[in-house]
């Protein structure tokens, strides 16, 4: 659908446009776009992200299926909703089979075929049995579900980026705030933290 006042529902039309995935999925629960609209990527009932790509960005018209898929059966059997990591190195499902929202990462970003578990999940059931959608806060620090049985809504927190707080001197000053990456400073003092001389920042 196109909307000629962004964001705005009440301006919307259909392009007259689409595109099956029952190639792959007769029961398809969740859905999202890389960021640039040039990936799409399916869950459904047969427990696999199927990952395709669109030679025209936001162009259904232009979708083709990538040969590409990764089950996540052995942690949720009943997936229904789906996040990426705005970089494309962390995938998250949710599902009705286990009410909890599961973790993987990719080797390759935006590559399912590059994905693995990262043993790393959290329950809902608490506040809802019937998951069916998941959306993160673009810097990682909220994630929200909704689903079935509540109507609701949840806001849950993640936590929040580590600062770091540097003496009034400072030789060789860092590069840049990192606010999504693992950083490791090397540094050297000679007055027990007066003044202190960076080495070097290592981005992982």
């Amino acid at each position: 659908y196109s909307l000629s006042t962004a964001w705005d529902l009440s301006t919307a039309s259909y392009d007259s446009v689409s595109f099956s995935v029952s190639g792959q999925e007769t029961i398809p629960q969740g859905l999202f776009f890389k960021p640039d609209g040039t990936k799409m990527y399916v869950v459904g009932n047969t427990d696999s992200v199927y990952q395709y790509s669109l030679s025209t960005a936001w162009d259904l018209s232009t979708a083709s299926y990538d040969s590409v898929s990764f089950n996540v059966s052995s942690q949720e059997t009943s997936p229904t909703g789906l996040f990426f990591k705005d970089d494309g190195t962390k995938m998250y499902v949710v599902g009705t089979g286990s009410d909890t929202v599961y973790q993987y990462s990719f080797s390759t970003a935006w590559d399912v075929s590059t994905a693995s578990y990262d043993s790393v999940s959290f329950s809902v059931s608490g506040q809802e049995t019937i998951p069916s959608g998941l959306f993160f806060k673009p810097d990682g620090t909220k994630m929200y579900v909704v689903g079935e049985s509540s109507d609701r809504v949840y806001q849950y927190s993640t936590g929040s980026y580590p600062t770091i707080t540097l003496p009034a001197s400072v030789q060789n000053s860092p590069s840049e705030a990192f606010e999504a990456d693992r950083v490791t400073y090397t540094f050297f003092t000679d007055d027990g933290g007066t003044n202190v001389h960076l080495i070097s920042e290592e981005i992982e």
